[in-house]
């Protein structure tokens, strides 16, 4: 867990001290403390994927997952404990990029019940992704291609660093297609107080899709299908 919260501290410290004295201001924020939601939520992120992705693959590939499936539980309790297992893994990751951040920052937490609800409902999403993907992955870079190519671009691209209301047209249309979007702007509410996107339409999107994630994962537990071939 120490990495995770390492290397964001460095962005703080690389792009928050030191950016922060040309770019004075975001939204009416210093920079230093705009970026520390979207810095949380990137670590968070990779955690609750990475932790599952690589643990449902590792276990199929080893073949101990057979162990896990003929034990005396239901799919859904199986299900359960690995997405746990990623969103536990995140929220200590991201618990303790917060201590950091928030004394050298400043920032404040405005909104602390959406911000619990809206980082519970994202992990939950990227918690199921990873399992879903470390089910379908047939070698350790099949999950390790999504998380390079796919989350962290989209996550880059969602507003960590930025505000999207200040890009021009097409970019502004489009970071609104990216679903990280919504979670960094729904911490980042729960942090400022302020966000590119109406607040509950940022939560809505995301449980719309943690939603359907976790089912999905449920589903192939239930089937089996790639676990037990």
């Amino acid at each position: 867990m120490l990495a995770p919260v390492v290397s964001s501290a460095l962005f703080i410290v690389v792009f928050g001290f030191s950016l922060g004295g040309r770019i004075r201001e975001v939204e009416g924020f210093p920079y230093k403390e705009f970026i520390v939601p979207g810095l949380i939520v990137m670590a968070m992120v990779q955690a609750a994927y990475s932790n599952n992705s690589s643990s449902v693959f590792q276990a199929r590939s080893d073949r101990y997952i057979n162990d896990v499936l003929s034990a005396p539980m239901h799919a859904w309790q199986m299900n359960l404990g690995f997405n746990l297992g990623g969103v536990v893994r995140a929220l200590m990751i991201g618990a303790g990029l917060a201590a950091v951040a928030i004394p050298a920052t400043g920032a404040p937490i405005r909104e602390p019940v959406f911000l619990v609800v809206a980082i519970l409902v994202g992990m939950v999403l990227f918690a199921a992704l990873g399992t879903i993907v470390g089910i379908f992955a047939e070698t350790f870079d099949h999950h390790t291609f999504v998380n390079n190519i796919v989350l962290l671009p989209l996550t880059f691209l969602g507003g960590v660093f930025y505000s999207v209301d200040r890009l021009a047209s097409p970019w502004h249309e489009l970071s609104h297609v990216n679903p990280v979007f919504y979670l960094v702007n729904a911490v980042r509410y729960g942090f400022l107080g302020t966000s590119d996107a109406n607040q509950w339409l940022c939560l809505g999107v995301v449980v719309a899709l943690a939603v359907p994630a976790y089912l999905w994962s449920q589903w192939l537990f239930v089937s089996g299908r790639k676990l037990k071939s």
